[in-house]
């Protein structure tokens, strides 16, 4: 083969050998890339999906430690007691708040003598045995005047609201009552069902005594009538609902929230006129066979709108003697009355009181 034949194949192989050059340039360019690419994508991901757990956990951090928002939550053991309405919230409340604010220790006292309740809550708070204490009624005007002749002054700070549920046998067969009807039951006017269009069957109507009652009837909402001697007293919910399980004719009243869900009894629509009875529970009601696996819920829908016709206002009493006793219990209410806490509330069955 001459030269001049040879250079035409040498060019082309050199022609031919750039372009594998480039090529290969191009495809290391490439790996390179991709090298980088890979090496950084588990990076950005990771990056992206930190910050979305970064805010789940900045919500939920916010969520937990709204109530280490709160200022001025004194240090120590701090005894406090009182209605046994309140029961529910102290089991979920309570504990959220020990477990943000563990400065701040709750202990619940029952009385040395007697029934816990609103009553005898206040009493011991009077008395000193209790830093503040859990209503379910507003302080009465002889409560008040008995702090001022002990040099202190009682307040009241509402964060809850219940309906009083009215129960009875679930055997019995009525519609529903009206206010005015529950009183004149309570007052001895009314005897037996027939006159509210119910069987022929004498009424047992069952009550705490005053002095223990978390919730007296008289005061919310139905005229301050004596009580008939037909009344037969209780020394709890717990022994009510024993009774009105296994007697006909009984009826029984309590807060809502601890009496609907029950399954030995049955809760009755309620209003202030026989044309507008509005149940305390949730419909469709769950029938006593049901129960125990459907639990009926209290209608705080009802009670958050007024057209429940019997409420009652949950406080916390504080005793205010410029002292400890005084900043724990503010602090404490404080703590109910944040969103936090006017959740739970609701959570445990009851309505809040801010919108």
């Amino acid at each position: 083969m001459s030269i001049n034949q040879r250079k035409p194949l040498i060019n082309g192989e050199i022609g031919l050998f750039l372009r594998g050059l480039i090529i290969g340039k191009v495809l290391t360019i490439m790996v390179i890339g991709g090298l980088f690419w890979w090496l950084l994508k588990p990076r950005l991901v990771s990056t992206s999906a930190d910050s979305s757990t970064g805010q789940t956990l900045n919500t939920a951090q916010n969520a937990t430690s709204t109530f280490g928002t709160i200022a001025s939550v004194p240090p120590g053991s701090f005894n406090y007691g009182g209605s046994t309405a309140w029961a529910p919230i102290r089991q979920l409340v309570d504990s959220q708040i020990q477990n943000a604010r563990p400065e701040l220790q709750l202990r619940y006292v029952n009385p040395n003598d007697g029934n816990p309740g609103s009553s005898s809550g206040i009493r011991m708070l009077l008395d000193g045995e209790l830093d503040f204490a859990h209503s379910a009624r507003p302080l009465t005007a002889s409560e008040y005047a008995e702090a001022e002749q002990r040099g202190f002054t009682l307040s009241q700070h509402q964060v809850g609201i219940d309906g009083i549920a009215v129960v009875v046998n679930p055997s019995l067969n009525v519609p529903g009552l009206t206010i005015e009807q529950l009183q004149q039951i309570y007052s001895g006017q009314i005897t037996n069902w027939k006159q509210v269009g119910g069987p022929n069957l004498s009424i047992t109507p069952f009550s705490q005594h005053p002095e223990d009652a978390d919730i007296v009837i008289a005061s919310n909402n139905v005229n301050n009538r004596a009580s008939s001697s037909n009344v037969q007293y209780v020394n709890s919910t717990t022994e009510a609902l024993r009774q009105v399980s296994k007697t006909p004719g009984s009826i029984y009243y309590a807060s809502a929230r601890a009496v609907v869900p029950q399954c030995t009894v049955k809760a009755l629509p309620l209003g202030r006129t026989s044309s507008e009875l509005i149940p305390p529970y949730q419909q469709p009601l769950a029938s006593s066979q049901q129960c125990l696996t459907q639990r009926n819920q209290v209608n705080t829908e009802a009670i958050k709108n007024g057209s429940y016709p019997i409420t009652t206002k949950l406080f916390v009493i504080v005793k205010q003697d410029k002292g400890r006793s005084q900043q724990a219990g503010e602090a404490y209410a404080r703590l109910l009355l944040t969103d936090q806490g006017q959740n739970a509330i609701e959570q445990a069955g009851f309505v809040g009181v801010r919108p």
